[in-house]
């Protein structure tokens, strides 16, 4: 009963599918991140109905690409694309440290954080429009679910930025040895799943593994560790590096 709260739990804070409503207690929320990835589970198998969709009936490839684009904000409601938009404000502020958790904690949206949402928007849309081979996209779509699975264990691994919010809170409810060990087993069964669909899906894997080194220096630099916001802000910028580098392989191969 308490792994059910906990896959409930996941779904209801990380998506938008319509989950039964209960009080949160510290021991349902011990296991929640174990689940988290199970969303980008969701989010990979409907774009890839999608992509076949659009095969099956030839959808032209603009279409293709934003509902591509559009579905993973769909299913979980943009809350991994607010932690990106306060991150982009803290980070592009110049300020000293606690001055950008201050901004990240701000509700106001400010004028770098819509730029660097278009940026990423116009980078992710282009880069999937270019995902035209069936196996490639399978890897992307398994993408999510890895995207997920570091970004959990970038929770329970990585120094909080502060001793508040809902990372905090997830975090310290966390039987960390349980959660670690379910995350890892996820990333690696995710990484094989990436190997067998397609002999360049390494170099997918190769991607995710460079923005998690990249998330975990840049928010040590600038915050001196992790938030929620930044967790958020990483499931995007690992999604966007693996769309990017697939569209790579399939422009140049």
């Amino acid at each position: 009963m308490r792994l059910i709260r906990a896959f409930l739990i996941a779904f209801s804070m990380y998506s938008q599918i319509p989950t039964p409503q209960f009080a949160w207690k510290d021991e349902d929320m011990k296991y929640m991140l174990c689940f988290f990835p199970w969303v980008g589970a969701v989010i990979g198998t409907a774009v890839y109905l999608w992509g076949m969709f659009c095969e099956r009936f030839a959808v032209g490839r603009v279409c293709y690409a934003f509902i591509g684009a559009v579905t993973p904000l769909v299913i979980t409601g943009g809350i991994h694309v607010d932690g990106f938009m306060d991150v982009m404000d803290a980070f592009h502020s110049y300020q000293p440290r606690e001055k950008k958790l201050e901004i990240m904690k701000d509700s106001h949206v400010g004028a770098f954080s819509v730029i660097m949402l278009v940026v990423y928007g116009l980078i992710y849309i282009g880069a999937f429009s270019e995902i035209r081979d069936k196996n490639l996209l399978k890897v992307v779509c398994v993408g999510f679910v890895l995207a997920r699975c570091l970004s959990g264990i970038s929770v329970v691994s990585f120094p909080a930025a502060r001793q508040d919010g809902l990372l905090f809170l997830f975090a310290g409810s966390a039987q960390k040895a349980v959660v670690k060990g379910a995350l890892y087993l996820q990333s690696a069964v995710c990484a094989g799943i990436m190997l067998w669909q397609s002999p360049y899906g390494g170099a997918v894997v190769a991607a995710a593994l460079c923005a998690f080194a990249y998330y975990y220096h840049r928010c040590q630099k600038e915050l001196g560790g992790v938030t929620g916001d930044t967790a958020g802000y990483f499931v995007l910028i690992c999604e966007c590096s693996m769309v990017v580098t697939a569209a790579m392989i399939n422009i140049f191969h």
